[in-house]
């Protein structure tokens, strides 16, 4: 789930990403019905929201291994008189119990907490395992307005959260131009690197997290089930049912605990009082279920030998989850969840650059001054100093390695280093890595050579 904190949002869509083989936008109310598709629940919000909710089908190998959901951007300031017309806080609540990651979005230079957005971040409470936070457009502020920035939102969210710690926060700017200001440029790819790192374990922690999940939630049904009978052995034969509900409602913190001491249930798993006692306000008891002890017994049988054995063929599954999902995406020309081969970068560089010939013999000089062997080559060992002297990240001169090694043998000849002086120069002066190298230079590579053994 992405949560945008802005003021006015560029979409009021929930849009479902997803996978398919042929590119197509599926309305809301046709989405819901679609029995492909587990979104039949969400007809319950209404009309209003399906006319605003609907999937994005696109033949992407990377959407066979996850599916993205893109909220509507969060309303502050006077926009939140506006109402939206159905249950906002409700919809992202019914997506947060149910996705694998949660991202919320904030911009450095606006980091108000609307209250929409406040009651949006509640919604996502339970879930706190699954939230992680974007500080975005992070290069638009310098190094010390970015130490306050930070610890406000820190301030911020902890009050919102209600936790003395919050979820880890990734500090960027998650677009595809130069960065305004380059002094926190190996901050900001580091932190780009771990959140696409995070994004691409999705996949290889879902079935835990769906065991997870189910665990938590027989629980909470075992406990639910407990205090249904109850309510409904305290419901007298006949008269006075209505003023014994209303007493049992005022009554509930000591059924509780009477619950509690009897079962032995921990008071984690019981409801919050305030939203219980609301929902029993509409309920007649007496129509409530007796405890079924036999369904009890078969949940506690689950809970303490089919799950452990169903656990232990986790750590298997998980492998196979994550490889065949990664597959897909050494599919993709390029992308931002890549691995080894595949690059996230391509977007955003500048053209000019990309089709300008490598000029070779300004870094020969370099070259041969490292020495290189009876094969014209140097060793890895001997360009990784020169490489290193750029002060790039180590993941970002492993890319430009990938990518300057053309014929894979870890060394380089003088034109892969000339390729790969050039890619560091590219990448120093703000621009993007291309996906792959550019035909124009290998072209003119070939003529440098030719050349020279004349």
């Amino acid at each position: 789930v992405s949560t945008q904190s802005t003021g006015a949002p560029t979409t009021d869509k929930f849009v479902a990403i997803m996978h398919g083989e042929q590119d197509q936008i599926i309305p809301g109310n046709a989405l819901v019905v679609d029995h492909k598709h587990s979104y039949k629940v969400l007809s319950r919000f209404g009309n209003n929201f399906l006319q605003r909710f609907e999937g994005a089908v696109i033949n992407n190998p990377v959407l066979q291994g996850l599916t993205l959901l893109d909220t509507p951007g969060v309303l502050s300031g006077e926009k939140q008189r506006i109402s939206r017309g159905y249950d906002f806080t409700g919809v992202v609540q019914w997506f947060a119990e149910r996705v694998d990651m949660i991202i919320l979005l904030f911009d450095a230079h606006k980091l108000d907490i609307s209250d929409e957005f406040q009651r949006v971040i509640q919604a996502c409470k339970g879930n706190d395992t699954k939230i992680r936070i974007v500080l975005n457009k992070a290069d638009g502020i310098t190094n010390q307005q970015l130490m306050r920035v930070y610890g406000a939102l820190m301030w911020s969210l902890g009050k919102v959260l209600g936790t003395p710690e919050v979820a880890r926060v990734y500090i960027g700017s998650f677009w595809d131009q130069p960065y305004q200001n380059d002094d926190n440029r190996k901050l900001f790819e580091a932190e780009e690197e771990d959140l696409f790192k995070d994004i691409q374990d999705v996949p290889r922690g879902a079935i835990i997290r769906k065991l997870n999940d189910l665990i938590k939630r027989s629980r909470l049904a075992k406990t639910h089930a407990y205090i249904i009978s109850h309510l409904k052995n305290e419901m007298p034969a006949v008269f006075g049912k209505e003023a014994k509900q209303k007493q049992l409602i005022q009554q509930l913190p000591a059924i509780f605990e009477q619950i509690q001491r009897a079962t032995g249930l921990p008071a984690g798993d019981f409801p919050n009082i305030a939203e219980f006692s609301e929902s029993l306000k509409t309920c007649d008891f007496s129509s409530f279920k007796k405890l079924n002890l036999p369904m009890i017994e078969a949940v506690e049988k689950m809970l303490s030998a089919e799950l452990p054995r169903l656990m232990a063929q986790v750590p298997q599954d998980q492998e196979v989850a994550h490889e065949d999902f990664m597959k897909n995406v050494r599919k993709r020309d390029g992308g931002a969840l890549y691995d080894n081969d595949v690059t996230p970068f391509g977007l955003g560089t500048t053209l000019d650059l990309l089709n300008s010939p490598v000029p070779v013999k300004v870094y020969q000089h370099e070259f041969e001054e490292l020495g290189p062997g009876p094969d014209g080559k140097v060793t890895g060992t001997q360009a990784k100093k020169p490489m290193q002297d750029s002060k790039l990240p180590n993941t970002t001169l492993k890319r430009i390695w990938n990518l300057g090694d053309i014929d894979k043998d870890g060394k380089l000849d003088v034109r892969e280093f000339a390729i790969i002086k050039h890619l560091m120069k590219l990448k120093l002066e703000g621009h993007e890595l291309p996906v792959t190298v550019p035909k124009v230079w290998l072209e003119s590579l070939d003529i440098d050579d030719a050349d020279t053994r004349r």
